[in-house]
């Protein structure tokens, strides 16, 4: 009974593991297209989306079966919990990926312009967040996870940054609304990707040294974390 158990753990990991590759696929390939105002790579996101929602289900049900199953302590509760929080936010990554998508499906229609505001910067900081989030969870450390927290505050700046600079060019250039409007949507769905990798990092922390640090993270970090998606 033991042995099932264990393979059945293995084998969560193994399915969680692949859901965060299809979500980190999701971001990458959602804001190479803003990049490149790519229509291809936005269809392929929207495709892809579907696969995320199977995998989620799937996760879920063996969590679930396995909780029946064994009744699991210490530890083995603590990973098996874990696992289905960051499979919901790992979800919530490829739906703000969509969101990317459809984003930058309306800017193709729009004439091209200059905006003050640096998206690739800000989407390579959030996909390390992501990698460097799944990354704590395959190794099974907290010190990992623990610096993909500090990483958030850099980007709520830069989303803070991206607000104020592109208010700014839709008063001064009315002309460029709807492309500082979108730009400034895309902004905020970075942003909301950076708050899911969080919750995945706090996740691997209770998992790992069974603290909850959700609201107690040092250096005020927790303080500025002000998502409405986080747990």
């Amino acid at each position: 009974m033991r042995t099932r158990f264990q393979q059945g753990l293995d084998d969560l990991r193994t399915r969680l593991l692949r859901m965060g590759g299809l979500a980190e696929q999701a971001v990458d390939r959602a804001c190479q297209a803003y990049i490149d105002r790519d229509l291809s790579r936005c269809h392929l996101v929207l495709e892809g989306e579907s696969q995320i929602n199977v995998a989620e289900r799937e996760i879920d049900e063996l969590a679930f079966d396995l909780l029946a199953m064994q009744q699991p302590m210490a530890v083995d509760l603590r990973f098996i919990l874990a696992v289905t929080k960051i499979n919901s936010d790992l979800e919530r990554v490829g739906d703000q990926a969509v969101n990317i998508a459809e984003r930058v499906m309306d800017l193709v229609e729009l004439p091209k312009v200059d905006l003050p505001v640096d998206i690739p910067r800000m989407a390579a900081a959030v996909s390390a967040m992501v990698r460097r989030a799944l990354e704590s969870f395959i190794e099974g450390k907290a010190e990992l996870a623990q610096a993909v927290l500090e990483m958030d505050n850099v980007v709520d700046r830069m989303r803070d940054e991206a607000f104020i600079m592109l208010v700014k060019a839709m008063n001064e250039r009315p002309e460029v609304t709807r492309q500082a409007l979108d730009a400034l949507l895309v902004a905020r769905n970075l942003e909301r990707v950076a708050d899911h990798a969080t919750n995945i990092s706090e996740d691997v922390i209770f998992w790992v040294r069974g603290a909850d640090v959700r609201h107690n993270v040092g250096n005020d970090v927790a303080a500025q974390h002000e998502s409405t998606d986080t747990h």
